[in-house]
């Protein structure tokens, strides 16, 4: 089975973003092949779930909330992405602003 590069996926979830009205940006890069996915969801600048793609057992791919419970929590969020980046500095880090983000990830995450 042929897996979908990094990058063009993120590219892809940025692009469906705007294309529906929303706000996406890239935080931070990650392996251009194969790094791993993290997504900050947010609704108007209200913080949303964290979200990250992870190689599940069976060989697929699923997508867990992560991080702290709180979203409002910044400095946690912020602590929870610096931790994850510097054990994994090929993580990428997408930030969506949409109305129903995890919705949209989910539809995305279909796709891939």
């Amino acid at each position: 089975m042929t897996r979908l590069k990094s990058r063009f996926l993120v590219d892809l979830l940025v692009r469906r973003t705007e294309a529906a009205g929303g706000f996406a940006a890239i935080v931070a890069k990650g392996d251009e092949t194969s790094g791993m996915i993290l997504v900050q969801c947010a609704d108007r600048g209200e913080p949303g779930p964290l979200l990250e793609r992870r190689f599940a057992m069976n060989g697929n791919y699923i997508w867990e909330a992560v991080g702290p419970d709180d979203p409002k929590d910044g400095e946690s969020r912020a602590n929870y992405q610096q931790r994850r980046r510097s054990a994994d500095p090929d993580l990428w880090i997408v930030e969506l602003d949409i109305a129903d983000a995890p919705r949209l990830v989910a539809e995305w995450a279909a796709l891939t």
